[in-house]
Parts: structure tokens; C-alpha cells; sequence
């Protein structure tokens, strides 16, 4: 019993400094907030709109529902292991399941602890690109959309692919996809950079072994307050034919929208089958994260303050390399982190990955 006693002692001590680190006072109120906004007159009048902040309501309640409920099962069976008389073998493995249980829950989250940098906390917008290796690399980009959906699965967030552009061949040339969740920027950043595959490749007749690459670009989603201010002077908007797949009317309205802000070079281009409105919304919430990533770069000095770096997606630049053959390995080449089970990996399983990286930089 005095061993269980220690271990919740231990798990409680650790559990309320986390909680100190977490803000939950502030979410609790932003929880607050956002019911007496969908409480008010209206509120589903623009469904799109009340969607996105009942999706944020109930991810952030949960959020903030899970970390009260671990602290307070782990005083409740803390008070239990006291009182306890009952020394039996069926006690103890009853007891000692409970403690195992809430450790694991404990364990399995605690590295939100190492998610304290500017915009860590915010949600996310990532797109992806396949980069060498044509139709290869094409596939191996649709691999990596479902892994890193699988992994927004996993942590319980809401993905929304707003933009996919496919192959004429198969596989995906690029996606954009807006990510919902505590804390969804600062797991997803250990993401950004390019990913190299090694592989028998499904697509020649000789199933010869081919590298192929895609690129990851992950950004965080800016609440309103934080938008920058961009005179409209400094933008050039160019309005296209989509060249997406889809229905009939795709190739003859001009829905693709390109940005370009002249003063940096920085360009957005967005071609979804949607309205030529809902792209250039999407284009300039791009921009500005984009341009508001390169404002804190420039004030922090800091290469990687804000982002993955940025490199173009060929030989040499990979921060991690899957290998389907002639071995199997993933290995991360700025932790050294590897496993021998890629399988797992790409169906999202990488909390490893995210937590090492994270350590990494703290």
C-alpha cells in the first residue's frame, strides 16, 4: 500500500504543476465564453461560422474536462489506497489497475508541459506538397495526408481538408488542411520539413527500389486581434481556371486565387472547387500566417522560432526518412529517434516523434 501511496502521491505532484502550465483558468473562462456565444440570438444563421466555434467549444472543453478529471480520480484513489484495510491479492491488482490506469493517462499527455512557445497553444493550417520522384512522390504525399490525418484522429482534433489537389496519375500533388485543437500548432510543428521515402516502387513494372520526397509546411491559425495589417497596395490578386478534378464547371469559372505580397515575394495560391470568395478567404488566412511567422523570425533571430525551416523538397534536406526496403526503419535526423516499425507510423502513431523533437527544443 505504501508503494501505491508514493506512486499517487507522485502522479498528483506532477499533475498540479502541469495544470499550472496549462492555463486551464484561462481556457475554463475561453469555455465560458464560447457557450454564451452559441447561446446567443443567431448564432447558427451562418452555419459554417458556428460550426467551426462549436468544434472549438468541444474540443477545448474536453481539453480542459480531462486534466480536472485526472487530477481529481487521482485524489479519489489516492483517499481509497488510505482507507483501504483489505490487503488481498484481488485488492491489490484491483488497486494497483487504477494507479496503472491513471499513470498511463498521465504519461500518455504530459508532453503538452514542453508546449510553451508563442502560438504553441493555437490551431493549425498545414499543406503538404509532393516534391522529386513524380508519380512516387505523388503517392507518397497521399501516404503522408493520411498519416497526419490518422494523427489529428488520435489527439482528438478537428481536420478539415480545404483544399486537394490530385495526381492525373494517382497519389496528391498538394493539400491544405485547417487543424482544431488545443494545442494542435505545437504538436504539429515537429512536422514541418521534408519527408523521404525508401521504397519498391508500385508504379514501373520493375519494381525497382525509388526515393521519392514531399514537403510539409505547417503554420498557426491567427485569432482575429493577431491578423496583420496588409495595405491592400502591397497585393497583387490574380484570379484563374481551376485545374483541379471535379464536376463540369470546374475549368470554366475563375475560382483559383494566387496572392502575391509584393514587398516580401511571399505567395499563396489556392485552386479548390469552391467559390473564387471562400479561396481568397483561405489564400489571405495563409498569408498572414505566414507573413505574421516571418515578423517573429525576423524579432527572434531564431531560424526555426516559429516553423520547420522551409526547404525545398529534394535530396539532402529531409528531416526524416521512412524505409520500406531493404530494411524498415524511420528515423529522424535532427533527434536521432528511430523505430523499426513503420507501419505504425504512417497509420499516425507519432507521439514519439513529436515528444522527442519537442525535448529536442525545449
Amino acid at each position: 500500500m505504501n508503494e501505491l501511496v508514493r506512486r499517487l502521491e507522485n502522479l498528483l505532484a506532477e499533475v498540479g504543476d502541469l495544470k499550472k502550465h496549462l492555463d486551464l483558468d484561462q481556457k475554463r473562462q475561453k469555455v465560458l465564453e464560447l457557450e454564451d456565444q452559441m447561446q446567443a440570438p443567431g448564432f447558427w444563421n451562418d452555419n459554417q461560422a458556428a460550426q467551426k466555434v462549436a468544434q472549438e467549444y468541444k474540443l477545448l472543453k474536453k481539453f480542459v474536462d480531462f486534466w480536472n478529471h485526472l487530477d481529481q480520480s487521482a485524489q479519489e484513489t489516492l483517499a481509497m489506497v488510505r482507507d483501504n484495510s483489505d490487503d488481498s491479492p484481488e485488492t491489490l491488482d484491483f488497486l494497483n489497475g487504477q494507479v496503472a490506469s491513471l499513470e498511463q493517462s498521465y504519461n500518455q499527455n504530459r508532453f503538452v508541459a514542453l508546449l510553451s512557445k508563442k502560438y504553441d497553444g493555437h490551431n493549425a493550417i498545414f499543406s503538404l506538397h509532393s516534391g522529386a520522384g513524380g508519380v512516387d512522390a505523388q503517392d507518397w504525399a497521399e501516404m503522408l495526408l493520411r498519416m497526419f490525418l490518422r494523427y489529428c484522429e488520435r489527439k482528438g482534433f478537428s481536420a478539415d481538408t480545404v483544399e486537394l489537389n490530385r495526381g492525373e496519375q494517382g497519389g496528391v500533388k498538394s493539400a491544405v488542411v485547417e487543424v482544431r485543437g488545443p494545442y494542435a500548432y505545437g504538436l504539429l510543428k515537429s512536422e514541418a520539413g521534408v519527408h523521404r521515402l525508401v521504397r519498391l516502387s508500385p508504379f514501373n513494372p520493375a519494381h525497382t527500389r525509388e526515393t521519392s520526397f514531399a514537403l510539409l509546411e505547417v503554420l498557426p491559425l491567427l485569432e482575429d486581434v493577431e491578423k496583420v495589417d496588409i495595405d491592400p497596395k502591397d497585393l497583387k490578386i490574380e484570379a484563374n481556371t481551376s485545374s483541379g478534378h471535379g464536376g463540369q464547371s470546374v475549368n470554366t469559372t475563375y475560382s483559383a486565387i494566387r496572392i502575391t505580397h509584393i514587398p516580401t515575394g511571399i505567395k499563396v495560391s489556392i485552386q479548390n472547387e469552391r467559390s473564387q470568395h471562400q479561396n481568397r478567404e483561405l489564400a489571405m488566412k495563409i498569408l498572414m500566417a505566414k507573413l505574421k511567422t516571418l515578423e517573429e523570425q525576423k524579432l527572434q533571430q531564431e531560424k526555426q522560432a516559429i516553423r520547420g525551416e522551409f526547404k525545398s523538397a529534394e535530396w539532402g534536406n529531409q528531416i526524416r526518412s521512412y524505409v520500406l526496403h531493404p530494411y524498415k526503419m524511420v528515423k529522424d535526423h535532427r533527434t536521432g529517434f528511430e523505430t523499426s516499425d513503420p507501419e505504425s507510423v504512417l497509420n499516425g502513431e507519432l507521439d514519439e516523434f513529436v515528444e522527442k523533437y519537442l525535448e529536442y527544443n525545449a
